[in-house]
């Protein structure tokens, strides 16, 4: 019997469950402190419990010690709750559809507080306004030295199609990578974004937080997006195809 949801098949006889060859499943991650923290991740089903945990530490920051997991299945009743970490993943009877809920236990961990998600919960220094005017090599002198070099009424020139050809092929929802930086994601924003400038724009979640907001700019929500992975950019920096989710540990299975 085909096991759902892995790469290749997984037999089940009696109570025994064989695994032919390298065998995964991919279970959409959830987190207890982080409510918009959501992802879909591969996971070998010969991986013990604890790897899994170190796995998921990498994108989340629990940490293993302090990390309880729960599966759920497609009709969101908890199934099962993984409480040996010496079991293989497989032991457990994942299918693809099913959430794997990750509960931080540690009152002090990073995750707790809510400052991950509301940036207003973190106390920030701001440098008093006549000290920033009097150093050089800051954006706002940058940005003077510029106002400097290019004519008046140069950005006028852009029309409000510009680049709009490029936005073709790409569509929300299409998997894509960003440059420079080959970073990865998916579209969550195609159109004009008048507030940024004219011409076309793209709107990207990236994979890993390495964006800079979550999809609000300038007070407008283009998309949404956990914080710290949304990117707008112009559509000559997207590439749109096959560009998979990158595993920072596919490297070290086998």
């Amino acid at each position: 019997m085909r096991k759902k949801g892995a790469r290749q098949g997984v037999l089940v006889m009696g109570s025994r469950l064989q695994i032919e060859g390298d065998e995964s499943v991919m279970l959409r991650v959830t987190h207890s402190n982080i409510k918009s923290f959501t992802a879909d991740v591969w996971f070998s089903l010969q991986s013990t419990v604890e790897s899994v945990k170190e796995k998921l530490w990498k994108k989340c920051g629990t940490s293993v010690d302090s990390m309880s997991l729960e599966l759920y299945d497609d009709t969101g009743k908890k199934t099962m709750v993984l409480g040996d970490n010496s079991r293989r993943l497989g032991f457990y009877s994942p299918h693809e559809g099913y959430r794997l809920h990750v509960i931080d236990l540690d009152p002090s961990s990073v995750t707790s507080g809510g400052w991950l998600e509301d940036t207003s919960l973190v106390k920030k220094y701001q440098i008093p306004e006549e000290r920033y005017d009097k150093l050089d090599g800051t954006y706002r002198k940058f940005k003077e030295k510029l106002a400097h070099q290019i004519p008046s009424g140069a950005a006028n020139q852009i029309s409000d199609s510009y680049m709009e050809d490029l936005c073709s092929n790409i569509k929300v929802g299409d998997r894509c990578q960003v440059e420079p930086g080959e970073k990865r994601g998916v579209v969550k924003f195609v159109g004009r974004a008048e507030n940024l400038g004219r011409g076309f724009w793209v709107g990207i979640q990236y994979d890993e937080p390495l964006g800079k907001h979550d999809g609000m700019v300038k007070g407008t929500q283009f998309f949404d997006c956990p914080p710290l992975h949304g990117a707008i950019v112009r559509p000559d920096k997207v590439k749109v195809g096959d560009y998979p989710e990158r595993d920072p540990f596919e490297e070290d299975e086998i």
